[in-house]
C-alpha cells in the first residue's frame, strides 16, 4: 500500500511544510509514501525532499481567487486521474486537493478496486467571502471519507459546524532543521537590518489579516512613543494563494499614519530558505505571533523549539499547549495595547525571557513528527483494513 500525500502548492506555507515533514517521518516509520503536488517540476518544492514526488502542472494565474481555486481543482483532478490506480489512499492537505481527489474517486463505481479512499487533514477553515468558495470549502470537508484535524479546537468546530467527526493528530517540530547554523554571525545578521542595538522581534507568516500585522504595527507605534530605543520587527514570509493586497495597503497606510517606517521599524525579509530561517530564529530576541486564527501554529512551535520567548494570541488553539506567563505571554486577539504591554515586559524583564524560553523548550520536546507519523499510520491501517473487508 502506497499513500499519496496531496498538496495544492510547493511554496512555504503551513500545509505544505506539514506535508513534507509528515511524508519524511512516515517513510522513516516504514510507510510507503508518494507526494503529489500542484507545481513546476523544474522548480520543485521550496526545500529539497527525498520523498518520491509527482508534480502536476499548475494552471495559469487568474485574476480572482475563485478562478484560481477552481482552475487548480480542475488541473489537479486531471493530473490525478491516471495516477489513482497506484494509490489506494489519497491523503489531501487542503481544500483544492480534497475537491480534486473526491472528484476522481466519485468517477469510479463503489465496487471498482481502483476506487481510492480520500482522507483530508483540515488545518483550519478559511473566511471566504464569495458563496462559490464558501460552498467549495464546505464540500472539501464533507466529501472525504475520513477527516484529521491538528487541534482539539478544530475537532470541536467541525463537529459543531458540520456535524462531522475528526481525529486529532498534532503536528511535530523538526528540531534538526532548526539547528543553529555552524557559521552563524548573529551580530552581523542583526546589523544587516539595523537591529544591532535594538530588541528584535521576529514573526513568520507575511502580512495578512489573520496574522495580526496591523496590531503589531500599532503596538510598535506605542512603544516607539514611550521608549528611547524602540524594538524592531522582522517579518519572514509573504507567499499566499490568496491576494492580500488590500490588507497590505491598509497596513502600510496605518504604519505611515503612526510614524512607523516599513524600512527601519519593520523589516520585510520575504521568503527565505530553511537555513536562513534557522539563522533568524537564533538571532532574534523574541517571537511575536498575534494571529487571530490558526489550525495549530507550526511556526510558534518552531520558535519554542529554539528557545525564543513567545508572545501569542490568547485563542483556544494555543491554549492547548501554551500556558500564560509560563510558556508564553498570551494576549487577547486584536488588542494592540495589550500586545505593546507584553512586548515591553519581555524587553525589560530578562528573568521572564529565561523562564519562557525554558518552558517553551519543554513544550516543544513533546511534539515530534515521529509521533505524528505513528498516529497517521494507525488511520492508514484502518482504511486499508476497511478496503479489504477485514
Amino acid at each position: 500500500m502506497t499513500v499519496a500525500l496531496i498538496t495544492y502548492s510547493t511554496k512555504p506555507r503551513g500545509g505544505v511544510v506539514h506535508t513534507l515533514e509528515l511524508a519524511k517521518a512516515l517513510i522513516d516509520d516504514g510507510v510507503a509514501v508518494h507526494i503529489i503536488a500542484l507545481g513546476d517540476a523544474s522548480v520543485g518544492f521550496f526545500r529539497e525532499t527525498s520523498v518520491p514526488t509527482t508534480f502536476i502542472a499548475a494552471p495559469e494565474w487568474a485574476d480572482t481567487l475563485d478562478e484560481r481555486v477552481f482552475r487548480s481543482v480542475d488541473a489537479l483532478a486531471d493530473g490525478l486521474r491516471p495516477l489513482i490506480k497506484d494509490f489506494p489512499i489519497l491523503h489531501t492537505q487542503d481544500c483544492i486537493a480534497a475537491r480534486a481527489a473526491a472528484r476522481v474517486r466519485d468517477e469510479l463505481a463503489s465496487d471498482n478496486p481502483n476506487r481510492p479512499s480520500v482522507l483530508r487533514t483540515v488545518h483550519h477553515v478559511d473566511d471566504f467571502t464569495t458563496q462559490a468558495l464558501i460552498d467549495c470549502q464546505r464540500q472539501a470537508i464533507i466529501e472525504p471519507d475520513n477527516l484529521i484535524v491538528v487541534s482539539r479546537e478544530w475537532q470541536g468546530l467541525l463537529s459543531k459546524d458540520f456535524g462531522l467527526k475528526a481525529t486529532v493528530i498534532y503536528n511535530g517540530v523538526n528540531t534538526a532543521k532548526l539547528a543553529r547554523p555552524a557559521d552563524l554571525d548573529c551580530a552581523g545578521l542583526r546589523a544587516s537590518i539595523g537591529a544591532d542595538s535594538r530588541f528584535l522581534f521576529l514573526t513568520v507568516g507575511g502580512i495578512e489579516p489573520r496574522k495580526g500585522t496591523i496590531e503589531m504595527i500599532e503596538a510598535l507605534a506605542a512603544l516607539k512613543l514611550s521608549l528611547e530605543v524602540p524594538p524592531l520587527l522582522a517579518i519572514v514570509g509573504g507567499h499566499s494563494f490568496q491576494d492580500h493586497t488590500p490588507y497590505r495597503s491598509a497596513a502600510f497606510a496605518r504604519a505611515e499614519e503612526l510614524g512607523i517606517s516599513m524600512d527601519d521599524d519593520v523589516v520585510q525579509l520575504g521568503t527565505v530558505s530553511d537555513r536562513e530561517l534557522a539563522a533568524w530564529y537564533h538571532s532574534a530576541d523574541a517571537f511575536l505571533f498575534p494571529s487571530v486564527k490558526e489550525g495549530w501554529g507550526l511556526v510558534a512551535m518552531e520558535a519554542l523549539a529554539v528557545g525564543l520567548p513567545l508572545i501569542a494570541s490568547d485563542i483556544p488553539v494555543f491554549r492547548e499547549y501554551l500556558s500564560d506567563d509560563e510558556t508564553a505571554i498570551l494576549v487577547p486577539p486584536g488588542d494592540h495595547v495589550g500586545l505593546a504591554s507584553a512586548m515591553r515586559r519581555l524587553m525589560e524583564d530578562g528573568a521572564m525571557r529565561s523562564r519562557l524560553s525554558a518552558g517553551g523548550l519543554d513544550v516543544a520536546r513533546r511534539f515530534t513528527w515521529s509521533r505524528a507519523a505513528a498516529d497517521h499510520r494507525k488511520i492508514y491501517d484502518e482504511l486499508s483494513a476497511a478496503r479489504s473487508g477485514s
